[in-house]
Parts: C-alpha cells; sequence; structure tokens
C-alpha cells in the first residue's frame, strides 16, 4: 500500500462513515435504487471531500489510480451501498469510464466522459438483449445497425439496462456486416425509449434495471466509440476491469455485514451466554473471516495482473466466481447469524444478501465463467 494509496483510503473510510451512511435510511432510496436526488447530493460531498471517480485520469478530475490503488478505495467505498454512488464510481458509469478513457475520441472524451467523470451526467452500457438475443453469449446478437451513407440505422431491444432510466447518454452495442459496433448516443436521441424499468432482487443501482426500445434509432459515424466493427474487442476492454470493480465494490459490504453480525453475535445472549460463544454461530463468522481475506487476496492478484498491462479475461473471470461466492457465503451466514433480525430492513444485511445474489449473476454468472476457463484449460492441455 503506497502512502498515497493509504491516505485516500483513510479519507474515504472517514467520508463513509460520516457523510453517507446516515443516508441509508433516506426515503429517497427506494426499490429502484437512490433517485437522482439523492445521489447528486451525495456526489456533491464526495467532491467537495475531493473524492469524485478517484478511478479516472487526474485530466478528466480524478486521481489516476493504479488497478491496486483502485481495489483498496472500492473496498473501503463499498462499506455502505451508497459508497460507491458518491465517489461516483458506480456501475455502470465506472466501467463506461474506463472505456471511454480507452477508446473515445478526444471530441467524445469531452462531450461524454468529462461531465461523466465529474458526476454531472449518468450513462447505461446497451448490450444484453431479451428474447433470445445476446446476454453471456454476445454472439447471439439481434440489435442491427445498417449503414445508410454516413448514418447508421439502429434497430433492436435491450434488457436489464442498469440505469436506462435518467440516464443522459449510453455506449450501445449493435450487430454490423463484419463483427459488431459500439455506438455513443444521447439517450433523448429519437427512437431510444424506456420501456419499463424491472423489479429486481436488487436496489442499490440509480435507475434500476430498464427495458430500452431501439426503434430506427439515426446515427452518424462520428457516433461510433473506436472503430466499426470492433464492438467485440472494445467489449473486452470495459468488462474484465468491470468484473473486478464488481468484487472490489461488493467485498466492501460483505465486510460491512460481517461487522454487523459479529457485533450482534457478542450482544445478544442464548441459553446463558453471547451467541458468538456457541460453536454453530462463532464458527460461521470464523469462515467469513477465511472467505472475506480470500477475496481480499483474489482481487488484489486480479488487480496487480491489470496493472502490468495484460487484459486479464482469464484472471477478471476467475475472480467474478471466488469473489461472488464467497463474498455471498458471507453474506448469507450474516443473515443466519442474526436470525429473524438478519431479514429485516433494521440493518443493511438483508440489503448486502439480496446485492450479492445478484452479483453472482451479473457480468457473467459462475457457469459462464466457469466455461469459459474450461475451453482454456483444453486449450492447454490439448496441445
Amino acid at each position: 500500500m503506497t502512502e498515497r494509496a493509504r491516505a485516500l483510503v483513510a479519507a474515504v473510510e472517514t467520508f463513509i462513515r460520516e457523510e453517507v451512511i446516515p443516508f441509508e435510511k433516506d426515503p429517497r432510496n427506494g426499490g429502484h435504487g437512490p433517485t437522482d436526488d439523492l445521489a447528486n447530493e451525495l456526489k456533491a460531498k464526495a467532491r467537495a471531500a475531493g473524492l469524485i471517480a478517484p478511478h479516472v485520469g487526474e485530466e478528466w478530475g480524478g486521481l489516476g489510480l493504479t488497478h491496486s490503488e483502485i481495489a483498496l478505495v472500492f473496498r473501503a467505498a463499498g462499506y455502505s451501498p451508497l459508497g460507491p454512488i458518491a465517489l461516483n464510481c458506480m456501475a455502470p458509469d465506472e466501467g463506461n469510464m474506463h472505456l471511454l478513457e480507452k477508446v473515445a475520441s478526444t471530441e467524445q472524451k469531452e462531450r461524454y466522459l468529462r461531465p461523466l467523470a465529474a458526476g454531472e451526467t449518468r450513462s447505461a452500457f446497451l448490450m444484453t438483449e431479451p428474447d433470445g438475443g445476446a446476454g453471456s453469449d454476445p454472439s447471439m446478437m439481434k440489435t442491427i445497425a445498417k449503414q445508410d451513407g454516413n448514418h447508421w440505422v439502429v434497430n433492436g431491444r435491450k434488457s436489464f439496462i442498469t440505469g436506462g432510466e435518467g440516464a443522459t447518454a449510453a455506449i450501445i452495442m449493435a450487430k454490423t456486416d463484419e463483427g459488431a459496433t459500439l455506438f455513443l448516443a444521447d439517450m433523448e436521441t429519437p427512437g431510444i425509449r424506456v420501456e419499463r424499468i424491472l423489479d429486481t432482487l436488487d436496489s442499490s443501482m440509480p435507475g434500476g434495471h430498464a427495458v430500452v426500445a431501439l426503434d430506427n434509432v439515426r446515427l452518424t459515424s462520428d457516433q461510433i466509440l473506436g472503430e466499426a466493427h470492433q464492438g467485440f474487442k472494445y467489449a473486452q476492454v470495459r468488462l474484465a476491469p468491470a468484473r473486478l470493480t464488481h468484487c472490489m465494490r461488493w467485498w466492501g459490504t460483505a465486510n460491512r455485514a460481517h461487522d454487523i453480525a459479529a457485533d450482534y453475535a457478542c450482544k445478544r445472549h442464548a441459553f446463558g451466554k453471547p451467541i458468538i460463544d456457541h460453536e454453530g454461530v462463532g464458527y460461521q463468522l470464523a469462515d467469513n473471516k477465511i472467505d472475506l481475506k480470500q477475496a481480499e487476496l483474489m482481487i488484489d492478484w486480479c488487480a496487480g495482473v491489470l496493472d502490468t498491462g495484460a487484459q486479464g479475461t482469464e484472471e477478471s473471470s476467475m475472480a467474478k466466481v471466488a469473489v461472488s461466492e464467497a463474498l455471498w457465503r458471507v453474506a448469507d451466514r450474516c443473515v443466519q447469524v442474526m436470525g429473524g433480525t438478519g431479514v429485516t430492513r433494521d440493518t443493511i444485511v438483508e440489503q448486502a444478501f439480496r446485492e450479492i445474489r445478484a452479483f453472482r449473476i451479473y457480468d457473467g454468472p459462475s457457469e459462464v465463467h466457469r466455461w469459459s476457463l474450461a475451453k482454456r484449460i483444453k486449450k492447454q492441455y490439448s496441445r
């Protein structure tokens, strides 16, 4: 841990405890995530503290952290489900910022990245589709972009679009003649329409998760992100680090749930002693410590790989599976240790349980990552 990272983590930890956690019971924090009004209030506090979007480069208002430093800061931010929103490092915006930094033109960065990094706008990433379209298998893409002179006409439907409601801009993936292409578009572009907001298990991301229709959306060639037909390659630029940053944020939330459950177990008595002294409870908390430490080490190892400049596809798949399943065990044990209290909203333990269960699916379910890793193993040992 560098001195810079040590000081930043301490500042984030203090900020989360003093400025963010008190808002967890705010009525604006609802079933489809916190409202933009609440999110903007939290971002303003982070901006005043010099903590807004620490992951982006200094020229865009961030701190230019390495992946290893990001791991430390994001874990600290995740101690409250509202923490990553306050620091403007929540999905999908964080992943979109990373992709824009890597791929966007100078003009596109000024128009989309700068206000996004400043916390003035929100964004969406339109890849996943309903009705047998692209999901874990992006080759099933049904959204089509047809070239018409200097324009492209996009038609299709997207689903599970995090933050679609209320987003200012979107990165849209569509199938083109030679692969797939990413486009940048304002959400107010004619033909882009939010059909509905899905009622989902989780409730931490502003705007919830939407179904979005794309009806004859006309975009210019200048709105292509990167080069045409390179969409699948660019998606990996975004998705591999995004899997890991999910792990970082939810590690913080799982750690908070563990702290709450451990404190409860030390204060709650049954059969003449604190329930932590009963092996059935104490051992569950001990297993939590083991899972949290193993997940932390996996995150730091994968972040170190990304810091070498490697794409980290295989490593991020391993981390996504190992960390999401470890944190799920932690959250599940916390609910069990706390009994009836664990399923109430008196604490964030029940929310941690819901959020982390959804995390096992988002950015690729464990089964798909295991399948991908098995393919790599077969290729390695079949030489």
